[in-house]
């Protein structure tokens, strides 16, 4: 089937109450999963912001389930987006899956880490069949932020609180339904086959321009108190720091727990173990840290980041160092996760404030 660019222009409109028809229809093709709502942990603010609380969890949404109303999250999940493409351990068999899954909620941040994830694991010497293979069968249905948390600070890297590329369909919340958005020709095919959708109206998109405006306006006046350097200085920055006092002053209340790593959308470091099952041993897959103390490790005990605080300064020179200088992308995608996470209250925008300031 052959579409003119201008078809994939073309924005459409589904009301509210025609979204979980469309997933009824979707879900006869894929395993579909979406946000539900979940009791969050309040993150204090230095400066005063009330801003909300409440998590968002993906599960998968089945059309028998009596309690199926789906939320728009408003803002991103508690879980990566790389935790459908990666799991924190799997057993690496060598047969490919066919398995089709499709992921309504994605946010911009979580399509941006796509991009880190993507280089890690396709465009090396070496691809990996089982993350390819996700990928091609995973259908992203995004959708834009309608508000942010206190650890949100996606503008700060100049990524939008808003998707512009690697959606397949984006979803805008506009009061009575939502504008949709089609990213490639896969996407229009999906809703040629059914009757939910149709042209949007000048009004709509006008709608949908004002509510972005909206977040991004309220976002940038709540990073203003947090000052973050341009992310053109970041590795800079963080290079300039190597031997800075901050390091050893911020690992301190490290506990080696990891979680920033493990809810991190754009960490990627991984072990290989075998584990035996039945009568055969089996290569398995682990998420690693960088802030557990054996990460780096090797034969003989020798150990080049024996310390907590050369672990934590390893973490962002691979973020804003390494990945600069390979990608020309900075691997943070401002999602905030790691400070919602960490029960030391590390933030990571105080560590890049403090180098700016102390450089």
């Amino acid at each position: 089937m052959e579409l003119i660019e201008e078809e994939l222009d073309e924005l459409y409109y589904l009301k509210k109450e025609k979204l979980g028809d469309f997933f009824r229809s979707l879900s006869k093709s894929h395993e579909l999963y979406a946000p539900f709502r979940a009791d969050g942990r309040k993150i204090p603010c230095d400066f005063n912001f009330v801003l909300p609380i409440e998590d968002y969890l993906f599960k998968r949404w089945l059309p028998e389930d009596k309690k199926n109303d789906v939320d728009f999250n408003e803002y991103r999940s508690v879980e990566p987006l790389r935790s459908f493409f990666t799991s924190p351990k799997e057993n690496l068999r060598p047969e490919a899956t066919d398995r089709k899954i499709a992921i309504f909620g994605a946010k911009n941040c979580d399509l941006f880490s796509l991009k880190i994830q993507d280089f890690v694991f396709l465009e090396g010497e070496f691809s990996d069949p089982l993350y390819e293979a996700r990928r091609k069968n995973t259908l992203i249905l995004s959708g834009d932020c309608m508000s942010f948390k206190e650890g949100c600070f996606c503008l700060a890297l100049d990524i939008t609180p808003f998707p512009t590329e690697g959606f397949d369909i984006n979803f805008s919340l506009l009061d009575d339904g939502f504008l949709v958005e089609l990213g490639n020709e896969k996407a229009m095919e999906l809703i040629e086959d059914s009757n939910f959708f149709v042209s949007a109206t000048s009004a709509q998109i006008s709608m949908r321009e004002q509510k972005r405006n909206a977040v991004s306006e309220r976002i940038k006046e709540h990073l203003s108190f947090h000052k973050i350097p341009a992310k053109e200085l970041l590795q800079e920055i963080v290079k300039n720091g190597y031997d800075s006092s901050v390091w050893q002053e911020e690992a301190i209340r490290c506990v080696e727990c990891g979680g920033c790593n493990l809810s991190c959308d754009t960490c990627h470091c991984f072990l290989l173990s075998e584990d035996r099952f039945g009568n055969a041993n089996e290569k398995v897959r682990l998420w690693d840290a960088c802030l557990y103390a054996n990460f780096a490790r090797v034969a003989g005990g020798a150990n080049p980041l024996k310390y907590r605080f050369q672990r934590l300064r390893n973490r962002y020179l691979k973020k804003f160092d390494f990945f600069p200088d390979n990608l020309k992308l900075n691997a943070c995608c401002g999602c905030g996760r790691c400070i919602d996470v960490c029960p030391a209250k590390i933030d990571i925008r105080k560590i890049l404030r403090r180098l700016n300031e102390l450089r």
